[in-house]
């Protein structure tokens, strides 16, 4: 007689698509552990995981409706306007999980930076890279603030090494804190394949509107001369996948997983935001790439100035991109593996308990 899985509802934030693509290797480990999944989220996030887990029940979150400025120095008010929706969609959160327990028999929760996905008699995890949220002037309060949510929590498990070198660096770790942390390890939804190079550059775009549509258009224009192979993928997640080239340049509005795995492996470098799910992709597949942070992202600002201090890799600001800032790269190592075991059975035995 088959035992029956067990429900584990995990719902990424959407916001860019960071937070979905870093929750599919905890999706196919909770498979491969004996684990039912059931994906939960809204946007484009939920309809990327709907792309690569067609088999499993996809259901829809409340939006937190989070929108970027055309100016980034208008970041930090713009998400400050932002909150009443914020905490709006956190109170529905916590509903609609209330009613999938029962209607799901959901017997464990993994929340990558939804605040309102727990139930305090279920086993809940929060997984975040940002114990300290950088906001300028405004750090001490977001960081006490996000740090009340997380005690919420079961676990929180940070997708990185409890060690001196590090990804994540200041965001991830702090010397005193009262939270269950457990540091599991980067995560990456790639295998690392060997191909032969077909483009010079890979370019790869996410984030929220307006800005990743500006950045579209601002490379667009510089790259539009260009004589070498490029790879252009828009992170446009639609119901149909385009492909058309112009000139050099080959672009997709998205690729799957194994289409992205193919088009790292042929590419010589990447340009992409840098992100902590785009960093910790880079370091597991070991590759050269240069860095245009979101604009007013502090966060991302932050890992820019990090890696390029580090020699790792080059960044310019969004409005300064111009192609010939690519020729100093050479100058630049480039991530070198940072692969570590996760210990999923260990994890995942808090959802085992009585």
């Amino acid at each position: 007689m088959k035992l029956q899985q067990k429900n584990i509802l995990i719902a990424p934030l959407n916001w860019g698509l960071g937070h979905a693509t870093r929750c599919i290797p905890i999706i196919r480990a909770l498979k491969e552990n004996g684990f039912n999944p059931i994906i939960a989220s809204d946007g484009e996030a939920l309809q990327l995981l709907r792309l690569e887990f067609p088999e499993l029940t996809i259901l829809e979150l409340p939006s937190y409706k989070i929108n970027y400025p055309k100016k980034g120095m208008l970041f930090r008010w713009k998400m400050f306007l932002g909150l009443p929706n914020i905490i709006s969609a956190v109170a529905d959160e916590q509903k609609v999980v209330e009613k999938w327990i029962k209607e799901f028999q959901i017997v464990g929760i993994i929340s990558d930076n939804r605040l309102g996905v727990r139930h305090s008699k279920v086993p809940s995890v929060y997984i975040t890279h940002q114990l300290n949220v950088l906001t300028g002037l405004t750090t001490f309060f977001s960081t006490k603030i996000h740090q009340k949510f997380i005690k919420k929590f079961t676990e929180c498990w940070v997708p990185d090494v409890d060690k001196k070198t590090n990804l994540s660096g200041k965001l991830g770790h702090f010397e005193q804190n009262d939270l269950n942390v457990k540091y599991i390890g980067p995560l990456s939804r790639f295998l690392k394949v060997k191909s032969e190079k077909k483009f010079d550059y890979l370019i790869l775009l996410s984030g929220p509107e307006p800005q990743r549509t500006l950045l579209e258009q601002k490379l667009i224009s510089e790259f539009k001369e260009i004589e070498k192979p490029v790879l252009f993928v828009k992170g446009k997640i639609e119901d149909q996948q385009k492909i058309h080239q112009e000139g050099a340049i080959l672009f997709y509005n998205f690729m799957t997983t194994l289409q992205l795995e193919e088009a790292f492996s042929c590419s010589e470098m990447v340009i992409c935001r840098s992100g902590y799910s785009s960093v910790m992709d880079l370091a597991h597949l070991e590759k050269k790439a240069f860095f245009i942070p979101t604009p007013g992202q502090f966060e991302q600002e932050y890992l820019a100035v990090k890696f390029q201090k580090e020699k790792l890799v080059p960044f310019v600001n969004q409005e300064d991109f111009k192609l010939q800032k690519l020729s100093n790269i050479s100058d630049f190592k480039g991530f070198s593996s940072f692969t570590t075991e996760t210990d999923w059975r260990k994890l995942f035995s808090l959802f085992e308990r009585k």
